[in-house]
């Protein structure tokens, strides 16, 4: 009985609306009236998925032009406008999809919907925000080459992912792909921008009827229709390792990415994987990892595992940040630690520790009208069905220390695996 209780609380069939509105969009309504403010977030199917490979970065480009003024808004009166009621909203591109997002008091609902509509629908792209938006871009890219971590997580996904996958690329772009684009591109881009698939979830202290009319009277009369979206290539396992060390001399710290294209969210695997990716490089001071690496042999400043699924195979990573002369000492243990988790089945006990830490922490992770916002869309884009939160400790505590050796010795093969490293060379 005990262990029911906190399922009872968790959004669900119960206290979530969920309504599709007829030009196609999937509103996700839940209230909460413990505070006075509100939250929507949504995405529509448009993102680096969809961009040529000469114009790479044209997503996250138009996006953050989208933020810079419309037809009936500037630049200065959008931003006058949402400072005036103390809210704030933001775009950002991935790969599949462009999202967006704001946050105010309830009362102001309708005036911020009726601003992402407009930001959304009736981009201006003037010429001056253009540029100065890909100023700002181009200046980022200079920054991410003298950046350890991120120039490793760059060479990790040229090697881990072929070159006609998106995922092999940097979304933002590169120097030759920035300025490369127009302003006509841009305006070809958005065009993609529709109502098709899109959701839209709020969360906050609004009644469910009145968010479905608010939303309803800032897209409802939004009609566009975008072409289908071939599928994406497939991505092979890795059948040898492929290593890269990028030389930054003016460095004291080296990064290494070593990892493999990991499972999609919507692989069946994928609840065994975020469990023994929580044992190997999460619990605690990152787990069996930090364990090892960093308590034991104090080589590294960090080291982590990361799961990243999407709808793509998205990478699954063991990060470090360590002293130069520790790399192939860290990558050593690394392996055996690989090896390990493979060799042996996780005692039990070590197991329902990450499994307590995964069901204990959901309810932290929903206190907030965003974290829940987040979770909503999650359960739309893998389908993972209304009462998915109510659902997720019983999954999660099925997981068997045999499922974690099986799926480690599926998904980490510590013999064939991209490997990326940046820092000063010697």
């Amino acid at each position: 009985m005990h262990r029911r209780k906190p399922a009872l609380s968790l959004p669900g069939p119960n206290d979530i609306l969920r309504q599709t509105l007829p030009n196609g969009i999937t509103l996700l309504i839940r209230e909460n009236f413990t505070s006075p403010t509100v939250v929507i977030s949504g995405y529509l199917e448009a993102g680096a998925a969809d961009v040529p490979r000469d114009k790479i970065g044209l997503a996250g480009f138009t996006a953050d032009v989208l933020e810079r003024g419309t037809r009936r808004r500037s630049f200065a009166q959008l931003y006058e406008e949402i400072e005036s009621i103390a809210a704030s909203f933001d775009l950002n591109a991935g790969l599949h999809s462009t999202s967006f997002g704001a946050k105010g008091l309830a009362e102001h609902l309708p005036v911020l919907l009726d601003i992402l509509g407009d930001v959304l629908r009736n981009p201006a792209f003037e010429p001056e925000q253009v540029e100065k938006a890909r100023a700002e871009i181009l200046t980022d890219i200079q920054e991410r080459e003298n950046d350890t971590q991120r120039m490793a997580a760059l060479a990790f996904r040229g090697l881990a992912y072929p070159e006609e996958h998106p995922l092999h690329w940097s979304q933002t772009g590169y120097f030759d792909t920035i300025q490369r684009i127009t302003r006509d591109d841009l305006v070809q881009f958005h065009r993609l921008y529709a109502p098709q698939n899109m959701v839209i979830a709020v969360v906050g202290a609004v009644k469910a009827a009145a968010a479905v009319q608010a939303i309803g009277d800032a897209f409802g009369d939004w009609r566009a229709d975008r072409p289908a979206r071939p599928p994406l290539p497939p991505v092979p396992r890795l059948s040898e390792r492929r290593v890269q060390r990028l030389s930054l001399d003016d460095k004291t710290q080296s990064d290494l990415i070593l990892g493999w294209p990991g499972p999609s969210r919507l692989d069946p695997d994928f609840i065994p994987c975020f469990v023994a990716n929580t044992v190997f490089g999460v619990f605690g001071m990152y787990g069996r990892l930090g364990k090892v690496i960093r308590e034991a042999n104090g080589l590294a400043y960090y080291v982590y595992s990361s799961l990243e699924g999407g709808r793509a195979p998205g990478p699954w990573r063991i990060i470090a940040g360590v002293n130069p002369t520790n790399v192939d000492r860290t990558v050593a243990l690394i392996l055996e630690e690989l090896q390990r988790i493979r060799e042996a089945r996780v005692p039990k006990e070590e197991l329902q520790d990450s499994q307590a830490l995964l069901t204990g922490s959901l309810p932290l992770q929903l206190e907030t009208n965003g974290g829940v916002a987040h979770a909503l869309l999650n359960i739309e884009r893998y389908k993972l069905g209304l009462d998915y939160l109510q659902r997720y400790p019983e999954m999660i505590n099925a997981v068997t220390p045999q499922q974690v050796q099986e799926i480690a010795q599926r998904w980490l093969d510590p013999d064939h695996y991209a490997l990326a490293i940046a820092g000063p060379a010697g």
